[in-house]
């Protein structure tokens, strides 16, 4: 069963994984995501992990900030940003039940929020696949 939650310290040893080359030209690790969040220090961006079966399988950020409006001119919306999946776990749909639960999870803790904005670079293809089958795009 796949869960979302805000980042606690506490989930940094199992999020601490290496991505392959490939994943790397597209998302950030994790501790890199999170010293950004740090270096920003403005309250507008938000770190969640992906829990599968009570541990930490992956992890990325909602960003309320500026960026978001190179995509939409909504400024009620979010852009999810910086997401990555264990490789030790990849390919057994957490990503995609993940991204079903985006939704559901933006609504409960930011109400405000009607829309997420994702940035996809035409060559990750399985990110896009992942989304697509989730229904964004």
């Amino acid at each position: 069963m796949v869960r979302l939650e805000f980042f606690k310290e506490s989930d940094s040893t199992e999020l601490d994984y290496a991505l392959d080359e490939n994943q790397e030209q597209y998302t950030s690790k994790v501790k890199k995501a999170l010293d950004r969040i740090k270096e920003r220090n403005d309250g507008k961006t938000f770190a969640v992990t992906i829990f599968e079966n009570e541990k930490p399988a992956g992890f990325f950020v909602l960003d309320f900030g500026e960026d978001k409006l190179d995509l939409t001119d909504n400024e009620k919306s979010v852009l999810l940003r910086s997401l990555s999946i264990n490789p030790g776990l990849q390919g057994k749909g957490i990503g995609k039940e993940a991204m079903q639960k985006v939704d559901g999870f933006v609504k409960e803790n930011f109400p405000d929020c009607d829309e997420i904005v994702l940035a996809v670079n035409q060559k990750n293809v399985s990110a896009y696949h992942i989304y697509l089958k989730a229904g964004y795009l």
